[in-house]
């Protein structure tokens, strides 16, 4: 019989997807299974419709066998067939879907049918690995069986064919290996039984395939006298189901255990402790999708580095589609594992991309509050739980916030935790603004390296002795955080190194400025002594029993200043803030320096050396130069 050509359009498309649009051989596979299962689908769907009964899901099987010597792979089913016309209308032009025509023509297509393929290529993806492919279909419509054939792009041929029942045989004969391609891996039951797991798990109806397997010769391990001895095995073939067919995620939540849900997410995502939370959702309208959710009970050990890569597991109808779509989480939450089965989403030719349309977005925005409603839920009926999970994705939030500036703080402020001064533990910025003072103007914070040498910062002194409660930042994101942020609940976060902590009175105020104009010629000496090293020298009435702090004005603190630097950059790029050396106007060391000025210039200029670094070691910032600092500090011993 005369070979058929493809379109002219078809052809040069069958040689694109064989050549590029399938970047990855192995899911030949699933688009064929799919197809078998379409078929399928609609053969159950018209027995509904007709008032036929006798069908059972479990007999509708899609059978795999291979032919080691023949190099042939053989997918086979029990649905709906093609006629001879149909034949030439769906595998003689490329993209004409007979499973879309199917749905277009059935509008009471529901729950309990899923139509995969709708573009009708992924048939195609077998010439990735066959240079043969030989289909052999009887519609249950007919009597009639129909062998289409082709080697490719260069035609196909279509004859009569025997076929007992109506169904599709497809049977592929693999190209030869090469240096670069080893096709015939598509031979070994390991890798078929992989493919299928990993891509075709919950299609449902069961994917069979006969499997070699190994059993003890009976009576071989007694000889005659009836003692042991080595025993003899045999082999033997016995058809195995490879797939689960029922996705946990669409049994109702109360139809899984604990247990079950633990299992499913450490098989599945390679963990090796139970998940802190596991999150359901069934959603149907806009967005109609079904999802499963995990929190994890620790990070990943990359989770805080590029290479980690985020995103859910992706079934359309069952169907792995992508193993991380990224776009299905924020970065905030790109903790979360889990997977999402929607049949709405528009998927382009390869199923392995998808086009960012509305329904995916609907989908994300649904989820992200999904998470966060569960988050909340988790902060407040079990707040051991939540500090646990703070501990170790809390930076993410955070980040969540900063890399916003500010954008996304409505969601996730509420889930922040900071240690406060009062207490030593976390509390929510909530909880703290629930116990601020009366009239109090500010939430105050303090960053730095730890909470134990935050506590005994000189800037926090007079706020902690007249009870005010201070956030203490311990991680380098949390200052920017709370820039980001600039207020929560209506107060503004406000730092104890800034110039006005708003805890002064007016004669406090009126004071301080007096006595900064009646000393400012030793004020002036003083930072003339420092030079470039300090942009201000001011007396403070924020200490109490500390002579001297260093802080900073404009919008780089300190604190600042040391993440920002500690980044790999060229020293003329290095970030420094505008310091400024604080002097306690009540303590001791000042009168010593005021009784130095203007007669003893010399010693005054040593005093402010070793005043400016003890102001450094205070802060917790690297000494410029240690060894004159030293020397400054024994000659004051000696009375030099």
């Amino acid at each position: 019989m005369a070979k058929k050509q493809f379109k002219a359009e078809s052809k040069r498309l069958l040689e694109l997807m064989i050549n590029s649009i399938y970047t990855n051989r192995e899911i030949f596979l699933r688009e064929l299974i799919s197809n078998a299962s379409d078929a399928t689908d609609k053969r159950y769907y018209n027995a509904l419709k007709e008032g036929q009964s006798g069908l059972n899901r479990e007999e509708l099987s899609i059978d795999l066998s291979v032919d080691r010597e023949a190099r042939t792979l053989t997918v086979s089913d029990h649905g709906c067939g093609m006629t001879k016309e149909e034949l030439e209308q769906n595998l003689g032009t490329i993209a004409k879907s007979g499973s879309l025509e199917f749905k277009r023509n059935n509008d009471t297509v529901g729950e309990d049918l899923d139509i995969i393929g709708q573009f009708g290529v992924g048939f195609y993806a077998a010439f990735m690995v066959a240079k043969r492919v030989e289909v052999i279909s009887r519609s249950q419509d007919s009597e009639e069986a129909w062998r289409w054939v082709s080697d490719g792009a260069d035609g196909y041929t279509v004859t009569p064919a025997e076929r007992a029942e109506c169904g599709t045989t497809i049977l592929l004969t693999l190209k030869d290996d090469t240096e670069q391609e080893k096709y015939g891996e598509f031979l070994q039951e390991y890798r078929l039984r992989g493919i299928v797991k990993k891509y075709s798990d919950y299609i449902r109806y069961p994917i069979r395939m006969p499997v070699e397997k190994s059993r003890m010769v009976e009576g071989s391990d007694k000889d005659e006298e009836g003692k042991d001895k080595q025993p003899e095995y045999e082999s033997y073939t016995e058809v195995e189901t490879l797939n689960s067919m029922v996705p946990i995620w669409k049994k109702r939540k109360n139809e899984v255990t604990e247990e079950e849900y633990n299992h499913f997410y450490k098989d599945k995502f390679y963990d090796f402790e139970d998940p802190l939370r596991v999150i359901t959702s069934s959603t149907e309208g806009l967005a109609t999708y079904n999802a499963l959710l995990f929190i994890p009970a620790h990070a990943p050990y990359n989770y805080y580095s590029r290479d980690y890569e985020k995103g859910l597991q992706l079934y359309s109808s069952g169907v792995l589609i992508m193993d991380k779509c990224a776009d299905l989480l924020p970065d905030h939450f790109s903790f979360v594992r889990g997977i999402v089965d929607s049949q709405d989403l528009s998927l382009n030719i390869s199923r392995e991309m998808l086009q960012h349309d509305r329904q995916l977005k609907l989908i994300a925005g649904s989820l992200e509050k999904k998470i966060k409603n569960e988050l909340e839920q988790m902060l407040k009926n079990d707040r051991e739980k939540y500090e646990k999970f703070f501990g170790e994705f809390g930076l993410q939030l955070k980040y969540g916030i900063y890399s916003s500036y500010g954008g996304t703080k409505d969601l996730l402020a509420d889930l922040l935790l900071y240690t406060t001064s009062s207490e030593k533990k976390y509390a929510t910025l909530k909880e703290y603004c629930d116990r601020m003072r009366e009239g109090q103007k500010y939430i105050y914070y303090a960053a730095g390296e730890s909470v134990a040498k935050l506590d005994v910062m000189p800037q926090n002194e007079r706020l902690k002795e007249q009870g005010y409660e201070i956030l203490y930042l311990t991680d380098d994101v949390d200052e920017f955080t709370l820039k980001a942020m600039r207020d929560y609940a209506g107060k503004e976060f406000k730092s104890t190194s800034d110039d006005d902590l708003g805890i002064d009175n007016e004669a406090e105020k009126e004071e301080i400025k007096k006595q900064n104009e009646e000393n400012k010629d030793l004020l002036s000496c003083i930072k003339e002594q420092l030079g470039d090293k300090v942009a201000d020298v001011v007396l403070t009435s924020r200490l109490k029993s500390y002579p001297v702090c260093l802080t900073a004005k404009g919008q780089i603190s300190l604190e600042m200043e040391k993440v920002l630097n500690a980044m790999p950059a060229p020293e003329a790029n290095k970030i420094k803030a505008q310091r400024v050396l604080e002097i306690n106007a009540g303590h001791p060391v000042f009168a010593a320096l005021k009784a130095l000025y203007p007669d003893n210039k010399e010693k005054l200029a040593s005093y402010a050396q070793i005043l400016y670094t003890q102001a450094l070691l205070i802060e917790g910032i690297p000494v410029e130069d240690p060894v004159a600092y030293t020397n400054a500090v024994c000659s004051l011993m000696v009375g030099e």
